[in-house]
């Protein structure tokens, strides 16, 4: 059993042996990610009920850590910590900028981090609202969102991604994706704008991950984002032996014909 990370109270951080906590032995915390704020933030969501504690990180990506965490209950989450202190504004501001619910943006990064938090938790909202099997967010405060702790087939681990463990069946998981993608697109009105095999969860199912970075269909750059995704979709499955028309595949996700048509990998 690995050990759980204890929340602090601003008095106890005060007297907080930060040397202590970075040589833990199974759990070691990173000033960029475990900042005094983060720390409170999770401080007010244990106190509130919804962690009781947190175990290890299932991943660590460019903006943020995902771990492993559970609630009062006992129920398994999954608890996503967006970084204030090494976050890429340029990599970040070019997503949100167009971006009509985000216009007003102070250019700080944590001011960019809290916004891209909120962000990924609108866009899960709305993709889950729209029948795409997405984690469901349960509550944003700050840089820290709380969501669906997705499993492996046991139910015990992490889910891996599909780059970790395609699918069995290649052409059946490549129509359900397709299918994803236009229910995000028509219904959600959202194009994911980081589509990948890294990005798909393989549990019980697949499980679209990772929404920080979704543009509204309204975006200027919407359509070079869904080229994008759309050509990753066809690549990754070409290399399991399963190969797609693009233009097909344009036409099942927006309902429409594509601008340039026969385009190859």
């Amino acid at each position: 059993m690995r050990k759980k990370h204890s929340f602090l109270s601003e008095a106890e951080l005060d007297r907080l042996d930060e040397k202590k906590i970075r040589d833990s032995e199974d759990f070691k915390i990173e000033s960029e990610v475990f900042d005094r704020s983060t720390l409170l933030n999770l401080y007010t969501l244990s106190n509130k009920g919804y962690i009781d504690a947190i175990y290890g990180a299932i991943s660590t990506g460019k903006e943020a850590n995902v771990f492993r965490a559970v609630d009062r209950e006992g129920k398994t989450l999954a608890v996503k910590i967006f970084r204030t202190a090494t976050t890429e504004f340029r990599t970040m501001w070019k997503y949100i900028r167009g971006d009509p619910r985000f216009g007003k943006i102070k250019k700080d990064r944590r001011s960019l981090v809290r916004e891209w938090a909120k962000k990924e938790y609108k866009n899960l909202t709305i993709a889950k609202s729209a029948g795409v099997r997405v984690p469901t967010p349960i509550i944003l405060l700050d840089n820290v969102l709380i969501m669906e702790f997705i499993s492996d087939q046991t139910g015990t681990k992490p889910a891996p991604t599909m780059k970790m463990c395609p699918p069995e069946n290649p052409s059946k998981a490549s129509k359900h994706l397709i299918e994803s993608l236009a229910k995000l697109y028509q219904r959600a009105k959202l194009v994911h704008a980081d589509f990948s095999e890294y990005n798909v969860l393989n549990g019980h199912d697949l499980v679209l991950i990772d929404f920080a970075q979704a543009v509204l269909r309204s975006h200027p750059s919407s359509e070079e984002f869904l080229r994008r995704d759309l050509m990753n979709l066809l690549r990754y499955f070409k290399s399991l032996g399963v190969e797609h028309n693009y233009d097909e595949v344009y036409r099942r996700v927006t309902g429409r014909t594509p601008w340039s048509s026969s385009w190859s990998l």
